[in-house]
């Protein structure tokens, strides 16, 4: 089994099991997606300074993967964050796809996290309707082995961006 580092670098790993987010720095730009299908270019305010991070950090030698749990068919929402996931992909991440029902037998955390380097473990929290709340994290080393294997677990089974089809 695979885990998030690739020793020595260590790997920023980051899991998103929402079929729908409300973080409102993104409504104009989805709502503008809804509209015509149009994305945010990679220099876009839109991106606060994420695309030109990853850069630098894969310009180190370091791995940033970014694995999505989806519900089938996809939401609006979903439809967004595949479409502007090539930014992603530009800038260096490592993006798999993994539909929610080949995840049944998988023992996954309850919420989307970070995981920096194989030592904390992030929680990113929501409301039901989807509003980002105060996330979360801890050191804990037996949460962060949990949230590593759990990672690894779906990386495994999950489709490359490339290959996913929406």
């Amino acid at each position: 089994m695979r885990t998030c580092s690739t020793p020595p670098s260590a790997t920023p790993c980051t899991w998103e099991l929402r079929d729908v987010y409300a973080v409102g720095e993104e409504r104009e730009v989805y709502e503008a997606y809804l509209q015509d299908r149009r994305v945010p270019a990679d220099d876009s305010p839109f991106w606060g300074g994420w695309l030109p991070l990853v850069q630098r950090t894969v310009a180190r030698g370091v791995k940033v993967w970014r694995a999505r749990v989806v519900s089938e068919p996809v939401t609006d929402y979903i439809r967004f964050e595949h479409a502007i996931t090539d930014a992603n992909l530009r800038a260096g991440e490592q993006v798999r796809w993994l539909p929610r029902r080949r995840a049944s037998t998988l023992a996954l955390p309850g919420n989307g996290f970070w995981l920096i380097d194989d030592r904390l473990a992030r929680w990113n929290v929501f409301s039901g309707d989807g509003q980002a709340l105060e996330p979360d994290h801890t050191e804990d080393p037996g949460a962060v082995k949990l949230c590593a294997q759990a990672f690894a677990s779906v990386w495994d089974l999950a489709t490359p961006h490339t290959d996913y089809r929406i």
